[in-house]
């Protein structure tokens, strides 16, 4: 693991040549194909160091942080193009790619959070940097100051654990349950909750990604909403015996949540807004299947992880590719685009299909495993489930009918295709998702 950290450390000086953009570039993509012979084929912890260790779920997340971190560069082509600030550019993105490696290969709870909130630094410099509107700054404090107060409560609850047990290794920390108090167990939870984020500590997610860069859409979307996620698998070992508690709240809470953001997506006109408040909505399905701790519920949520980054990712991608010919997000402009962009709509169709949890995509499976890990710990909701997936189909068609049909706005005068670097970006974020169902027992029957 120390040998891969540090050939993505030897990239740092190669990115501050900014004419060395495509060479990064492909060694990038060199390193995700290197990081496949990774695979811990016994689903056991493998590459065990002193700090750093990989076990599948850890592999899972790290390859996703790896390719979509490729992919940003891959789509932040007009900040090359326009030579702004390409090379501090590059630095930031690889520097990202470390904190994100290193978060998710941490085998104790104390680098873990170091790393988890450093991450949250190159993501604040590429809001800030290159983002479109003066709001940037107001949604780069929204961001920072959410998840830093969420998080000094994890702190204490893990030097806590050191305190109580002496060690903070995570493969240890199983059947420490009797730790658990009231206070204890939402101090260690709720950094992960605002993280993902839950309803109602939501309100960063869609300023942040509406004033952010296509790059920092992408890293959000992809990777940092599934550290919540991730943090959530590592701790609940300490709070197993405690969750039984306290799930039906965050159970109840995440899915009424889920449904009232699916509600909001219905009315915006906002293209990024609308695909940030639907991550909102899958992510509700997670903490749901995650908080009812059965197998089901834990395995699946995993999966649907993996799937959002993609998929969210691709449609992010694809605003930004709409947003680079009409200088505007709205809907009420970027309408018609199938006349205008003939070839793009197909990428539209697939991964706003995906999105709805459309065979074979693996956004299905995950979502199946969790309906019926949700229906399993109470049937009651059912009906919450029920209108939650009919009101998420419904934004993805509204989403695809409305930007892909209608007249088309009348200062546009000419057809634009899509270069082959934009199909090659969106090719590379819809072939995986559909590609890892063939072999469903790495993302699902892992533990």
């Amino acid at each position: 693991m120390l040998s891969f950290l540090c050939f993505l450390i030897f990239l740092i000086p190669l990115s501050l040549f900014s004419g060395l953009w495509w060479l990064v570039c492909s060694m990038m993509f060199f390193v995700s194909f290197i990081y496949l012979f990774f695979f811990p084929y016994f689903f056991c912890w493998s590459g065990l160091g002193y700090i750093f260790g990989c076990d599948l779920i850890s592999y899972g997340l790290i390859f996703l942080s790896l390719w979509i971190c490729v992919l940003m560069v891959l789509a932040s082509e007009s900040v090359f193009r326009s030579s702004y600030f390409s090379g501090f550019f590059l630095f930031v993105v690889i520097v990202l790619t470390i904190l994100l490696y290193c978060t998710f290969s941490s085998i104790s709870l104390l680098s873990f959070y170091i790393f988890f909130e450093s991450s949250l630094i190159p993501t604040l410099f590429l809001i800030l940097g290159w983002g479109y509107q003066p709001e940037r700054i107001q949604a780069g404090v929204y961001l920072l100051f959410y998840t830093l107060l969420a998080s000094l409560p994890l702190l204490v609850g893990i030097l806590f654990i050191y305190n109580s047990l002496g060690s903070l290794c995570l493969f240890l920390l199983s059947g420490s349950g009797y730790l658990v108090g009231n206070l204890f167990y939402v101090c260690m939870v709720f950094a992960f909750l605002v993280k993902m984020p839950m309803f109602m500590v939501h309100l960063w997610l869609p300023k942040a990604h509406v004033e952010a860069p296509v790059s920092g859409s992408m890293i959000l979307a992809g990777v940092l909403l599934k550290l919540g996620g991730y943090g959530l698998l590592r701790v609940f070992p300490v709070l197993f015996s405690f969750g039984f508690k306290f799930g039906v709240v965050w159970v109840a809470l995440s899915l009424v949540g889920g449904l009232f953001v699916s509600l909001f997506c219905m009315r915006q006109t906002d293209l990024k807004s609308l695909i940030a408040y639907s991550s909102v909505a899958h992510m509700s399905m997670v903490i749901g299947g995650i908080m009812t701790l059965n197998y089901w519920g834990v395995c699946s949520s995993f999966a649907l992880m993996v799937a959002h980054g993609l998929c969210s990712s691709g449609l992010f991608c694809l605003s930004n590719i709409s947003y680079e010919r009409f200088s505007s997000r709205s809907l009420l402009i970027n309408k018609g685009l199938i006349n205008l962009m003939p070839s793009m709509a197909m990428w539209w169709f697939l991964l706003s299909s995906c999105n709805m949890a459309a065979p074979p995509s693996l956004n299905l499976l995950g979502e199946i495993g969790l309906l019926s890990s949700l229906v399993s710990w109470s049937w009651c909701l059912m009906f919450v489930l029920i209108f939650l997936s009919f009101f998420s189909a419904a934004y993805t068609l509204y989403l695809y009918s409305y930007s892909q049909h209608g007249s088309i706005y009348s200062g546009v005068y000419s057809c634009s295709l899509g270069y082959v670097r934009e199909f090659l970006l969106l090719f590379l974020h819809w072939f995986p998702l559909n590609l890892i169902i063939l072999k469903v027992d790495v993302t699902v029957f892992w533990v």
